[in-house]
């Protein structure tokens, strides 16, 4: 059984999809042992204790500095003892010796087709702000491994969205959620779980 720990900022929608992708088979031989977030206000909180997930709050606010937020934050996760964590929406830089312990251990949802609208600064609603100011005609997400760059781990999976006419930033950002983000991150996992994914000479091969 694959642990999973979900690291997570806001309102948990991609944490829902997993959570429902176990709960109906999409997800097997994979379990959440714990949701962090480094925000004690993220909805994501609520939605792993209704489902009675240990979850808790470790913010770089509560800390002197970086490398305490740094060392603590290894410190908890290494305490839960997963074998996959899972990026869903999560706004902190993670620590280098974190990537270093986890090496392609950390997945990310991306909501682009990397390498379009990737890398720093681009997260959240700026990604499909650009996505609709460049005038592309398709878009989508991307689950990754995680490096130590900025969206620049092995692609494990992609799903094209359409943009159509008369998009807003939110409107687009909701489809890319529906359409892409809640399918292959649920798929990825599932296939992380079953053994299905490795990483040969930097790129991720699924042996279906």
């Amino acid at each position: 059984m694959l642990k999973l720990a979900v690291l997570v900022s806001g309102g948990g929608t991609n944490l829902q999809a997993i959570m429902d992708a176990i709960d109906n088979g999409r997800i097997t031989n994979a379990e959440i042992s714990v949701v962090i977030s480094n925000n004690a206000n993220a909805y994501a909180l609520e939605r792993a204790k209704k489902k009675g997930i240990r979850n808790e709050c470790i913010s770089p606010k509560s800390f002197d500095t970086r490398e305490k937020f740094n060392r603590v934050f290894l410190e908890r996760l290494n305490s839960y003892q997963v074998d996959l964590v899972v990026l869903a929406g999560f706004l902190v830089i993670l620590p280098p010796k974190m990537i270093e312990e986890y090496a392609n251990r950390i997945i990310n949802i991306h909501p682009s087709l990397i390498p379009s609208f990737c890398g720093k600064g681009f997260y959240g609603l700026k990604v499909h702000e650009e996505a609709l100011k460049r005038g592309v005609k398709v878009t989508g997400a991307t689950v990754h491994f995680v490096d130590s760059g900025t969206d620049t781990g092995p692609i494990i999976l992609q799903k094209p969205v359409m943009v159509e006419q008369g998009d807003t930033p939110e409107i687009l950002q909701r489809r890319v959620m529906e359409q892409a983000e809640w399918i292959i991150l649920p798929k990825a996992i599932d296939l992380i779980a079953n053994k299905k994914v490795s990483v040969v000479d930097g790129h991720a091969v699924i042996t279906e």
